[in-house]
């Protein structure tokens, strides 16, 4: 491995290889490279693969990693560094101490449908309509509380409102369901390892003794429970190396804090800091723009990204009529470059800040029969067929996971009907008794239960027989024989007369068995608790996975959000407006200001070679075109302040500005930034 093609700045992130390091990465850096030769570095100078931990957000990244640090070095070690999640390496720590915590070490984790259903029934418990309380508003609820480390007794006294005062009670109920369960939903597996770790010192000094050397990725992104986790990890060896970029720091509103990453030197005060500033994607023309704009953030580290590509297409500021001509515009211009035939439909990416803008735009694309895809919608496992058959592994892998079991107990029908479920769910109760072991002795029963008895009976016989299977036979072929035995292609086809419909979800089920297979080809030891691990920390941490859906030549529609961490040639940010950039909710603050701020610069920060900008001049809102007003950004990088009272305006109900703004109709914008002055409708 030689460092020689890397840059002074990225040479000396690799070769700083002890102590605390801060790497600010700016966008287009190189920061995956750096992450990955460091990796590789540290294994050629005699560092153990196993104690180098690296973590980062998503799944994807982490096995980019892995690949790219074994492809550096000369010879494959026998050992291999462990790159993974924040979520991932949360299970395997609570695998080994969960105990200590009041659960089994075969906890499950339920996913966003299994919490659902045990919301649903703690909104019941107290007593509370749906109108009042929905179960999805409880779990965001429930979440946000976590994120910050909030347990179920203290819920109460941070609730502001009636509503939160009644998720709090509902919280208890949640959480006491889940413990009765043995289950963690995705947010326990973080806080519980904080707890793990503040409360049982000897766990927490056995995790961090597995390593000598700790890598952050993304570190702008980490919210309490990940930076109290770090530092836990990293306190005896101090060989920690967070890499990230506080200017892309556009999670706030999800639990993320770029406080971490602006006070890394006060954490850590010899740490050392190394900026990567070269972009290598990007002309000078479009990352002049960025420059400008995020120089408006007060409390950033200070960085420029300077190119290596210069000169570079002026980007260009489209002003519309109104959203439908905004649509058109935009696909016109789209369509016009693809005839001149210098450009691929995937050279293109629309971005915007709400998920209600994309509608006017696809209208436009299926108008002008050119290819797109809408990026970020319903996950794989969300559909109810894969729910269902993960659903039945879930059952052979813990039996008396109840919310698996009552969602296939009559998946398909076999005679078990709600009263008999009723009246199956009411003993357990009343005796106190998990729902498996009265499914245990169904027989003999009086009433809806008997004519079910037998039912009942063969269902558990089904569980116990294939989860038996999952010990000794190979796991792809268990979980092939148990979708037959069940029946499950004959009730898609009975539910889904429309041969398309049945064959797209016997499509989602074949590739269920697909992903099974891939997993016991690549794991040393496949079990099935190991692969239902895997889908369940996968499908959160994979959310991040956008190039998944990026395999067509299509134009990319997504959100600014959705956008980050990807590159196109051909970008167009639209909607830049007060009220949708920056959002009218993050508006009433400076810190929420300055996050739009941030998001704004990562679209901008996502073009290669050419950027256009849009706004309409006049939105429809219910039924009736409004008066929009530009966004102030717009401003910002054509280096056109304004007075400060319009630029920090808030804005008024409907996402406009209020009327003493006069800005817009003051200041033009430069020639050589936009196609002349931006003008009020």
């Amino acid at each position: 491995m030689t460092t020689h093609n890397l840059n002074p700045a990225q040479r000396e992130a690799v070769l700083t290889l002890s102590g605390p390091l801060l790497v600010l990465a700016g966008a287009g850096s190189g920061k995956t490279r750096v992450v990955t030769y460091r990796i590789a570095e540290l294994i050629r100078r005699g560092t153990r693969p196993s104690r180098i931990l690296a973590v980062t957000f998503t799944n994807k990244a982490a096995r980019e990693m892995q690949e790219r640090a074994g492809k550096l070095l000369e010879k494959s070690p026998k050992e291999k560094p462990e790159i993974s999640t924040f979520h991932s390496l949360c299970v395997r720590v609570l695998r080994r101490h969960a105990r200590l915590l009041g659960y089994p070490a075969q906890f499950a984790i339920y996913d966003r449908g299994d919490q659902e259903s045990i919301a649903r029934k703690a909104i019941r418990e107290i007593k509370v309509e749906d109108a009042l309380l929905r179960p999805s508003e409880l779990i965001g609820m429930i979440g946000r509380w976590k994120m910050q480390s909030i347990a179920p007794e203290q819920a109460a006294s941070q609730a502001h409102s009636d509503k939160e005062h009644l998720a709090s009670m509902a919280y208890r109920r949640y959480q006491q369901a889940l413990r009765t369960a043995g289950a963690l939903d995705f947010d326990d597996l973080l806080l519980c390892t904080e707890q793990l770790f503040e409360k049982f010192p000897d766990a927490r000094r056995a995790e961090a003794a597995r390593f000598s050397h700790l890598m952050i990725d993304e570190y702008q992104d980490t919210n309490g429970s990940q930076y109290r986790i770090v530092k836990a990890l990293a306190a005896g060896h101090r060989n920690l190396c967070v890499v990230g970029d506080d200017d892309q720091a556009i999670y706030g509103w999800r639990g993320a804090e770029v406080r971490h990453i602006l006070r890394f030197r006060q954490d850590w005060p010899d740490a050392k800091l190394v900026r990567l500033e070269e972009n290598y994607r990007s002309t000078a023309a479009i990352l002049d723009l960025a420059n400008k704009l995020i120089a408006h953030n007060q409390h950033r580290h200070e960085k420029l990204l300077r190119a290596a590509r210069a000169g570079g297409e002026k980007p260009q500021i489209l002003q519309c009529q109104d959203e439908a001509i905004e649509a058109k515009t935009v696909v016109n211009d789209i369509a016009a470059r693809l005839e001149a035939g210098q450009c691929q439909p995937r050279d293109f990416a629309i971005l915007f800040r709400t998920n209600e803008q994309p509608r006017a735009f696809e209208m436009e694309l299926r108008r002008a029969k050119l290819p797109y895809v809408l990026i970020g919608g319903m996950s794989f496992y969300d559909r109810t067929e894969v729910r269902d058959v993960m659903a039945y592994l879930k059952a052979l892998a813990k039996p008396d996971d109840e919310v698996s079991l009552l969602r296939v107990i009559n998946t398909p029908p076999r005679g078990i009907g709600k009263r008999a479920v009723a009246a199956l769910l009411a003993q357990a109760v009343s005796e106190g008794r998990p729902l498996w072991e009265i499914l245990g002795d169904a027989k003999g029963r009086d009433g809806a239960a008997a004519s079910a008895s037998d039912a009942v009976a063969q269902f558990r016989e089904l569980i116990e027989a294939f989860g038996q299977k999952t010990k000794s036979a190979p796991l792809v072929d268990v979980v092939k024989q148990l979708v037959e035995r069940v029946g499950y292609r004959q009730h898609i086809e009975k539910q889904y007369p429309d041969p398309n419909e049945s064959q797209a979800r016997w499509n989602a089920i074949e590739e269920v068995v697909n992903s099974v297979a891939a997993y016991q080809a690549r794991a040393k030891r496949p079990t099935l608790q190991g692969f239902l691990d895997e889908i369940a920390v996968g499908e959160r941490d994979d959310a991040e996975d956008k190039e998944s859906q990026l395999t067509r030549n299509a134009i990319a529609l997504m959100t600014l959000h959705g956008a980050k961490g990807l590159e196109f040639s051909q970008v167009y940010l639209i909607g830049l407006e007060e009220g949708l950039l920056p959002h009218h909710r993050s508006a009433e603050s400076a810190a929420g200001i300055d996050e739009e701020r941030r998001l704004f610069y990562v679209g901008i920060t996502r073009a290669q070679d050419r950027l256009t900008m849009s706004l309409a001049l006049s939105r429809f809102k219910w039924g009736k075109p409004r008066a929009t007003e530009p966004s102030r950004f717009l401003f910002e990088i054509a280096g056109v302040e304004g007075d400060r009272a319009s630029r920090d305006a808030r804005p008024a109900r409907g996402g406009r500005t209020t009327a003493h703004s006069s800005r817009p109709a003051a200041k033009k914008v430069p020639p050589s930034v936009g196609k002349g002055p931006i003008r009020r409708p």
